[in-house]
């Protein structure tokens, strides 16, 4: 059996590091706890050879080895030679330190003191200790520095050095910063036994900790020990507690506070009305905090950058976007200049506005005044453009981070994963993953629960469930929207029983149902048309404490409306009004798509008018089904009546809107007006859809038919009974297309990649590969790049089709423009090269996609286990999993295993 431990298991690179980070215990012998990596070779020897001529900075050597010397190499240089000259060490260690980008680690500070008070030079190590304080950056780095400091401390060490009280000052406003109360506590407490009696600086840093946690209780504490001490609280000390009470959500009590200070004597400065406008912002009170802004001249105050931002924050939070804007002007003409967090959050507002070109803008603007965006900054446009499924543009931000140096987090990748996975595009979502665990981040309950709903999505349960053990063996617990979506693929795929076992289990996962897992449950009944079963879960859920919500309710008024109980749905909607649930914009959709189903329009419209008299504003879908109705009964006045009014509502047109109006002008022959409509398509940025063309296609055909039988009586040519909409990809010819294009061309329509992709696509459902082979030779021929989606429509047809040649040059030139081909289709196109004995071709296709950075696991699964070993492949499957092991590939535990079953047969 092969052995597993070449694999390496995602997230355990980091744990590896935190444990190689673990520093070796305090000795007495030496006060330099971690260990330190080996140099290079010799240059910790060339370093103290050059150190010990006298003229050391003019040594020729040094300029040469200065841009490769790191903190570590300092570190090593010290900790080899602790008898260093102290002034020859501290001078060298300043030096370094000018080198642009260089930063000493608190282990350089550390070795570097060992030095200079084994050899009695107190004055300057005081400084240095405290600059070793300053320069933690991380939890690590002050955990370190506290233990060395406390050993230096120890009365029974030789090299002695006591903490003075501007020491124990900097830590705690060190682990302040680090909200570590426990340990500041502890501090405090060893500066008391030391004898050293805290000053106001002191006592305010563990008031101010206490409050960014939002304990105002024992931060009080420290206020009264402020005055046992005899010293009165200042300024720092009531802002304080304005934060403590905001950080608590007790905005009164912080507008007390506020308000004692000129009585205590204690001037109100900038900051106490920025913590207390933010908290007002926060609780939702922004008159009130505006009204504060007004008056902080009256204090001799002037708005920071920080106040600005804070309350236009505010103000965009509580939808008072044009105000937001206003002050946003305002802030510049007064001369106070956006920083990176007020960017930040203009360009948030932007992106949820679908403002992107603006958003772009003020990027740009932001760089080129030299300001830096933040992770949070990049992020907000992620997030917008994910959001929107605009993809492409969301990842030239992910690429834009990378070459300005700012490194994703989390919620980056979540959101781009998230994104991909709506966008169906789930293999692109699950080679983030990869880059998440490649970056030591780890995936969190919101990762994979987009990357389930992702694989569900595209019909893939087994990865799904595969995906689900994953998040188990990484520690994560499945939640009710895991389960939910679940329930709701099964209830989709009219797999009903199975949803209702998955269901019955989750008590005993102990997971308790929710209204979503519940309406969905409810929904897959009613589609299914058990309304009965929908109506006895609605009372289980009842009987269980859950309180429906517009969801369920709109699961069950579908479910009346598909079995034409429309009296039924009625009462149910009056009845869910009356339970105090608000009927939505769905529910009232649901019943005039029903209403206009039945021919009665004059309801349909009453209801319409209910919904908007209700205080829900009609979106694209309801004026949509109006013009469904109007288009399928001929009345293209009224559909165009209706496109005029939604658009005055500020409400766009969709795809499936302008498709409607498409074939209703194609239908009466205004095939004119029909490109029109395409026209409006292109002017409004709306892509054209596959039914768009297929109805154009038709009606083109339809018109050339006619045209070339017109001297013809209609009833003589029965291929003019006209193609249906479903067959003309069956049946479309390349010249066609052409005629297609010209049209196109004449409105004003220049083909694009989106219109080849349609046409590609459909043609390669139907297998028609010839047609579609020529629609792709001609846009390469027209400049036009071929998008990824085309790459793997033909891919997986020349597949489907057996034609194994053209596949595999396919699949060579999908990946050769840095497309990714899906996974299911080279699974199937290796195993057809190795049944046909093709073994050098089959493993160069597998080797070239392992360049593409797929997630490792999911080519396991794809390839390995549901290609070659489900097709008896045994051998190869070990093969090709042995060119994993040895590129590195992060193969998960839980995949090693199933692979390992699968080639032993068990």
């Amino acid at each position: 059996m092969r052995k597993s431990n070449v694999i390496i298991h995602p997230g355990e690179s980091s744990i590896l590091l935190h444990l190689h980070l673990i520093r070796r215990p305090i000795s007495s012998s030496s006060i330099a706890p971690l260990p330190v990596d080996p140099d290079p070779p010799d240059l910790s020897s060339q370093l103290l050879s050059v150190l010990s001529h006298p003229s050391w900075q003019k040594h020729p050597s040094l300029r040469n080895l200065v841009p490769s010397i790191s903190p570590s190499h300092v570190s090593s240089l010290f900790s080899n030679n602790p008898n260093l000259d102290p002034q020859i060490a501290l001078k060298f260690f300043q030096f370094i330190a000018r080198k642009p980008g260089f930063k000493h680690s608190v282990q350089s500070y550390s070795l570097l003191l060992n030095i200079l008070i084994s050899n009695k030079f107190f004055g300057v190590s005081e400084k240095i200790r405290t600059s070793m304080i300053k320069s933690c950056i991380s939890i690590d780095d002050i955990r370190f520095t506290l233990d060395f400091l406390r050993e230096m401390n120890r009365d029974n060490n030789e090299h002695k050095f006591k903490l003075t009280l501007r020491t124990y000052n900097e830590l705690l406003m060190m682990l302040s910063r680090f909200l570590m109360i426990d340990e500041m506590k502890r501090v405090y407490a060893e500066m008391l036994s030391d004898m050293i009696a805290p000053n106001i600086y002191t006592l305010n840093t563990m008031v101010n900790a206490y409050c960014k946690m939002g304990n105002v209780v024992e931060a009080s504490l420290y206020v009264s020990k402020i005055l046992q001490a005899g010293l009165r609280p200042d300024t720092f000390t009531y802002t304080s507690l304005i934060l403590g009470h905001c950080r608590n959500k007790d905005v009164n009590s912080a507008c007390n506070v506020f308000k004692m200070m000129p009585k205590k004597g204690c001037r109100r400065n900038e900051v106490s009305y920025t913590i207390l406008i933010h908290g007002l912002g926060e609780a939702r009170r922004v008159d009130e905090a505006i009204s504060l802004f007004k008056k902080m001249k009256e204090d001799y105050c002037y708005p920071t950058i920080r106040t600005y931002t804070v309350i236009i924050n505010a103000l965009f939070e509580n939808d008072r976007k044009l105000e937001a804007v206003n002050l946003f002007n305002e802030m510049r003409n007064n001369g106070c200049e956006p920083n990176v967090h007020t960017y930040t959050v203009m360009i948030d507002y932007m992106s949820k506005e679908r403002k992107f070109d603006e958003s772009r803008r003020m990027l740009n603007e932001m760089m080129e005044k030299g300001l830096v965006p933040s992770v949070a900054t990049y992020n907000a446009l992620i997030d917008g453009y994910c959001k929107e499924g605009m993809m492409e543009s969301a990842q030239e931000i992910l690429d834009l981070m990378h070459s300005n140096n700012c490194s994703p987090n989390e919620r980056t990748y979540n959101e781009l994963i998230c994104g991909f996975c709506k966008r169906k595009n789930v293999h692109k979502a699950m080679s983030l993953l990869s880059k998440m665990l490649e970056h030591r981040l780890m995936p969190n309950l919101v990762t994979y629960n987009s990357l389930i709903h992702g694989q569900c999505t595209v019909g893939h349960l087994d990865i799904a469930y595969r995906l689900l053990e994953l998040m188990k063996e990484n520690g994560l617990n499945p939640d009710q929207w895991t389960y939910s979506v679940f329930i709701d693929y099964l209830c989709k795929n009219k797999r009903i029983e199975e949803a209702h076992v998955l269901f019955n289990s989750l008590k005993d996962k102990g997971i308790k149902a929710n209204e979503v897992i519940y309406s969905t449950l409810i929904d897959g009944y009613c589609k299914a048309g058990r309304t009965d079963d929908a109506d006895s879960l609605l009372e289980r859920m009842l009987i269980e404490g859950c309180l429906p919500n517009s969801s369920t309710y709109n699961a069950l008024i579908d479910g009346f409306c598909k079995e034409r109980k429309v009296e039924k749905a009625l009462s149910l909607l009056e009845k869910m009004v009356q339970e105090g649930v608000k009927a939505t914009v769905s529910t009232y959709t649901i019943l005039i798509v029903a209403m206009l189903k039945g021919g009665n329009i004059d309801h349909a419209h009453m209801l319409f008018a209910q919904m908007v008299s209700s205080g829900n504003q009609p979106d694209v879908y309801v004026y949509t089904a109006f013009i469904h109705s109007y288009c399928g009964t001929g009345n293209l006045k009224e559909a165009e009546d209706m496109v005029s009014m939604m658009i005055e509502s500020g409400v766009m047109p969709d795809a499936l809107t302008y498709t409607l109006l498409v074939d209703a002008y194609g239908r009466l022959g205004l095939l004119y007006q029909a490109f029109d409509v395409l026209k409006c398509m292109f002017d409004t940025g709306c892509d054209p859809s596959h039914h768009t063309y297929s109805f154009l296609i038709k009606h083109l055909s339809k018109e050339k038919l006619i045209e070339e039988n017109k001297s013809a009586v209609l009833d003589l040519v029965p291929n003019i009974s006209f193609i249906d909409v479903a067959d003309v990809w069956k049946t479309m010819e390349f010249e066609t297309a052409l005629l297609l294009f010209e049209k196109m061309l004449e409105h004003g329509c220049s083909p694009n990649v989106n219109t080849y992709g349609k046409l590609i696509i459909g043609l390669c459902k139907v297998g028609r590969m010839a047609v579609a082979q020529r629609l792709f030779d001609h846009m390469n021929e027209q400049g036009i790049c071929p998008s990824e989606d085309i790459y793997n429509s033909l891919l997986k047809s020349c597949c489907e089709l057996g034609m194994y040649d053209d596949a595999v040059r396919l699949a060579d030139a999908t990946m050769e423009r840095g497309h990714l081909p899906l996974l299911e289709s080279l699974g199937s196109l290796i195993c057809r090269l190795y049944d046909e004995g093709n073994k050098k071709k089959a493993k160069q296709v597998f080797c070239n996609l392992l360049h593409c950075g797929y997630n490792d696991d999911e080519v396991a699964w794809k390839i390995l286990i549901d290609g070659l070993l489900k097709s008896g492949l045994a051998d190869e499957c070990s093969e090709l999993l042995g060119i994993m092991e040895a590129r590195g590939c992060q193969i998960h535990s839980q995949t090693y295993k199933m692979l390992i079953e699968g080639l032993d047969g068990t």
